[in-house]
Formats: structure tokens, sequence, C-alpha cells
């Protein structure tokens, strides 16, 4: 049996019900996570400046060979850390499936304990997007004020810094300006659909009252 064979649909915990579509389903990538959630570059110029600064203090006590042996250690912690930082953000990214419908937000994330995070569209107050040069980027959102969403179980598929409230966000995702155009639709239509749904309900309320005199 391989990981997640007991969802009937990727990404999923169940089939979808009646009248609910499928509009787009996908991951963050790998690589941007690395950089934007575990910050690999700013890891890897720290060790440079650190192997620079400590050659100055090597080169004093024992010259070039020293020099050569201190930057070598530096340059295995500095490959360890990246290299395990990386490793995290490709099982976070291999893990992780986002996916939109018509009526809802599923993100299924966790790599240790993978979660389902339902998100209807009920809930959502409002869809942003962060775009980044390479084309991909972040969709934060907003909750309805009574959804009271955790911090630490969405982390890091959620805004930095801000907690109060915690906004989930579909994080690194590709070409996020096609993902954020189905969202902002289907947003879109359901409340419009929502409002029809009122309007109906109303219009039998107020026929009532004449159909029973």
């Amino acid at each position: 049996m391989k990981e997640y064979d007991f969802e009937p649909i990727r990404g999923l915990p169940e089939q979808l019900p009646p009248g609910e579509e499928l509009l787009w389903q996908g991951a963050p990538r790998w690589n941007v996570l690395a950089r934007r959630v575990f910050h690999v570059r700013k890891i890897a110029v720290y060790f440079l400046l650190l192997a620079v600064l400590l050659a100055f203090g090597w080169a004093d006590q024992g010259g070039v060979a020293a020099v050569v042996q201190g930057t070598l250690w530096i340059a295995l912690l500095a490959a360890l850390a990246i290299g395990a930082l990386a490793l995290l953000a490709w099982g976070m990214a291999r893990t992780t499936v986002y996916t939109i419908t018509s009526r809802r937000v599923v993100m299924r994330i966790g790599v240790a304990l993978p979660m389902m995070m339902n998100l209807p569209f009920a809930q959502i107050r409002t869809a942003d997007l962060r775009r980044y040069a390479d084309g991909c980027g972040d969709i934060p959102l907003l909750l309805a004020e009574s959804a009271r969403p955790s911090y630490v179980l969405f982390w890091p598929h959620v805004r930095p810094w801000t907690f109060s409230p915690p906004r989930p966000m579909l994080r690194a995702i590709p070409d996020v300006d096609r993902v954020a155009g189905i969202l902002a639709d289907a947003l879109k239509a359901f409340a419009e659909n929502g409002e029809e749904q009122d309007a109906a309900s109303d219009s039998e309320a107020e026929s009532s009252p004449a159909a029973a005199s």
C-alpha cells in the first residue's frame, strides 16, 4: 500500500458530494519553500560570512593550512544545515495537496502527521495574492471571525507573522495568477448562487400569505 492510498480522490478524505466540482489541485514548489520558508539562501550567506570572519583568526594561528581546514568544517556544517532544510521543504511539498472545488478549499498538509483542513467558501471573507518574479506566489485567505484557525497547525501554510487572526495560505504555488483566477471565479459564483437562493427564499416567503388568503 502506498502513502495516501486511502484517499478516494487525491488530496480529499472522501468523494465530492453531488453538485460540487473539482476545479484545481496543486502543491507548493519545494525549492520556493526552501528559499522563502526555510531561508536557505540567507543561511548560506551566513555561513559564508562566518567563514570569512574566522579565516583571519585561523590565518594568525596556523597559516594557510588552518584556514583551509577551518573553511572545510564550515562548508560541511553549511551543507548539512542547508541539506536538511531542503529535504524538509521537499517533504512538505511532496505531502501537500491544495484543492479548490466549487464550494471550498481543502488543504492536505503535514509530513509526519498528515491533516485535512477543510475551508468552506462560506467561511472565506477575502483571498489575496502575492506574486513572485518566477511566477510562483501565495494566496492568503481571511476567514470569518467565527473561524479560529491555529497558526501552529497550519504552519508553514499560513501567512507569516500574522497571528490575529491567522490566515491560512496556499503557498509557493506555480502559475499563481491562473490559480488565483480560478479561486476568485469560484468564490464569485458561490456568492452569486447564495444571493439567488436568498432571493428565491424571500420570494417564496412573500408569496405565501397571498396563497393562504
